[in-house]
Order: structure tokens, then sequence, then C-alpha cells
């Protein structure tokens, strides 16, 4: 699998697999990404580079143009931008999971165009779905539905092509309807309203939609979202994304505390060590952090893989399937989750007092995983593997599950 790319400056060799560009592209963010991280914004050159490498065809079939990845293959590379830069890490995965969500609630008349469209002209896809906003209703009108209220945390909205959107059927039965639409329509607007302590440049704000016209051919109702097992993968992949965010972020903060432990820190007074490097407790924490991570990064591969198999099951896969896949991915979330907080936490306690430093930004580790490790609780998540490993109950399908 590989790609011609045009910037040569992040890209030395005109031809590259993936796992190289995306490499390079990480290296590039890196050497911006504390400095955006107090800017906050929207990280615009990040992802025109993202556009001009190719990997936004990364997950779509080699038939509509793309590069015809498999989904641990997408992750990996979600996983590897993360580590450089959570923000434009989240908004690239976001990016296919739209992809994902097409193809998994509506039909091949829908989303192959925008598909093959996509890969022609390298579109960045948006989310404005969030299906516990409430707050937009879709009213029936001749040809469709027209699409009115508010929407928050919509990330990677703002700078998009396409944009997912959700709205309640304004009916007594208040259906969700979710639709994909160019985000230039006319009655959308986006607001420039993020600024939360971490995440800063996801641009997860707000917007506004006013009687926006959507086709009935926009509309992914057939199957529709959550409508059978299969369809039940979308939140599966989400979660997935978040996993592989976590470990991006975490990994980073390893690098990061790694290369600062080895080249600044200083040794404490009372430490029996000659180098900093072998001081007894700086290695306890070290190998606390090797242990949590390599466990988690196990169950992230292992739960991609069993989640690869189900897409490939298609309209076969049945409940269980479904649910074992659930289980695998809420097993990898909750590791990522621990490994992660405690790890970009206690990296202080082996880069000392000097590393806490402003123009470093090193909490930025912290306060992106934390802001993203509350995208849904992590007791509600653990109260569905108890579920399962005291009484064999799979998680029920849900956004969220």
């Amino acid at each position: 699998m590989s790609l011609t790319i045009n910037d040569t400056a992040a890209h030395p060799s005109a031809t590259a697999t993936p796992t190289v560009i995306a490499a390079a592209l990480a290296e590039r963010f890196a050497h911006t990404a504390a400095a955006r991280d107090l800017a906050g914004g929207t990280p615009k050159a990040e992802r025109d580079l993202l556009r001009a490498s190719g990997l936004l065809r990364l997950s779509i079939p080699k038939e509509y143009g793309g590069l015809g990845a498999s989904w641990a293959e997408t992750l990996a590379v979600v996983r590897q931008l993360t580590r450089a830069d959570s923000s434009v890490g989240h908004v690239f995965a976001f990016h296919h999971l739209q992809l994902a969500t097409v193809r998994l609630f509506g039909q091949p008349a829908q989303w192959e165009p925008w598909l093959t469209e996509t890969a022609r002209h390298n579109w960045f896809w948006g989310n404005a779905l969030n299906p516990l906003d409430k707050r937009t209703l879709a009213r029936r009108v001749d040809g469709g539905r027209e699409f009115s209220g508010n929407k928050s945390f919509c990330s990677g909205a703002l700078d998009s092509d396409m944009l997912l959107v959700s709205a309640l059927e304004d009916s007594a039965d208040g259906k969700l309807i979710i639709a994909a639409v160019p985000t230039q329509r006319a009655g959308i607007r986006l607001f420039e309203d993020w600024d939360n302590m971490g995440q800063r440049q996801t641009d997860s704000g707000s917007a506004v939609f006013e009687r926006v016209a959507v086709a009935e051919d926009e509309i992914l109702a057939d199957p529709g979202p959550l409508s059978s097992p299969r369809a039940c993968l979308r939140p599966l992949l989400a979660q997935l994304v978040f996993v592989n965010v976590y470990l991006g972020i975490a990994e980073g903060a390893f690098a990061e505390a790694r290369n600062y432990t080895r080249t600044q820190a200083r040794l404490w007074p009372a430490s029996p060590a000659g180098e900093v490097t072998e001081d007894l407790y700086v290695l306890r924490h070290y190998g606390e952090f090797w242990v949590a991570l390599e466990g988690a990064r196990k169950l992230a591969d292992h739960a991609a893989r069993l989640f690869d198999a189900a897409w490939n099951e298609g309209a076969g896969l049945t409940e269980a399937g479904r649910g074992d896949v659930a289980v695998a991915v809420a097993t990898a979330k909750m590791a990522a989750t621990r490994a992660g907080l405690d790890l970009t936490s206690r990296m202080f306690e082996v880069t000392g007092a000097r590393s806490t430093t402003a123009a470093l930004r090193l909490d930025r580790y912290w306060r992106n995983l934390r802001v993203h490790t509350l995208h849904d609780p992590a007791d509600y998540k653990l109260r569905e593997l108890g579920d399962w490993a005291l009484n064999g109950h799979h998680p029920k399908p849900s956004f969220y599950s």
C-alpha cells in the first residue's frame, strides 16, 4: 500500500507508505504542538498537510480511490499522529469515523459517491452528530427534511468539507435522523467557541442550524442508526478511536518524559546512584509505566483485530459476535484510560521540578487525556464489564457502547 505525495519538505521520497508519511507528519506537528496548545483554535496548516498527504483516503476502499487500509492499520496511524499532537490525531480519526458511519448506516448508492469524491478531492469530514444534544429538530418538507436548532461538541466541524449531522424528528416518536451534508450548505453556522483546558485544537465547539435543507438521499435511514449488529459497530469504532487517542497521548508523554529524564533531569543528592538513569526509584516508575502501556497496547491491538473481523463479516455479523467485540473494546478503553491518566500525572516524578516550566507545556498530555476521557463516564464502562464478567451479559448497544 503506497501513495504519491507532493509535500517533499515533510516527506523526502516521492512514494511512501502511510506509516512513513504519518511519521514525517508527526515529526512536523511535534515542533509546534506546545505553541498551538497555548494558542488553541483551528490547526489549519496541519489539516492542510493531512489533505496533501493522502491520508484522508486511508480507510476508503481502493475501488473508490482510497488506500484500502484495514481499521487496525487506520487506527495505528491515528495513534502515530496522536503521539505528536492529540488534537490533530483526534480530528483525523473522527474523519475516518464519519466515513465508516455512512457505510454502516446508509446504502451503497449514497456512500459510494461520497467516498469517491472524498478520495478525489481530499475532503475532510467533520462531526455534528452528538446524539445526547437533542436541541436540533428535523421537520418534514417536500423532498426531505429541514434541520433547525443547536448542537454542541462538533469536533472537526470547522474547516471541514462534509458534516454528519443529527436531529430529532419533529413528531410524536422523535426518531433520530442522521444525514451527511456539505459543510457550506446554507443555514449552517459553526462557532469558534471551543476553549477547554485540553484537546484545544479539535474545534469541538457549537453549531447552529437554521432551516438547513436535507434531501432524502442524504439521510442515513437504510439500515439506519444502530439498526442491526453490523450498524452497531459504529459506536465500537468510536470507542476504538478513543482507545488509540488515549494510547497515543500516553505514548507521547512517555517518550517526552524519557527524553527529558535522560538529557535534562538531575540526580537527587540522597540517591546512591551515579546517574539519574540508574536511580532505583526512577527505574521503578519507568517499569510501572512500561507494564501499563504494554498491557494497554496489547489489548488495543487485540480489539482492533476483532473489530476488523467483525467488519468483514458484513450482514452476517451476529449480536453475540458484536458483543464479543464490545467487551474487547471496553476492556482496552479502560486499560488505556488508567495507564494514560497515571502516566501523564506521574511523569513529573521522573522529570523533576524544572520540567514544569510553562514553556514546555508538558502538562498538556494530562490535560488532553483528562478532557478526552470524560467523553463518557468510566464508571458506566466498568459497570458494563462487570455485568459481563459476573453475569455473562454483553454490553447493550448504544451510541456509547
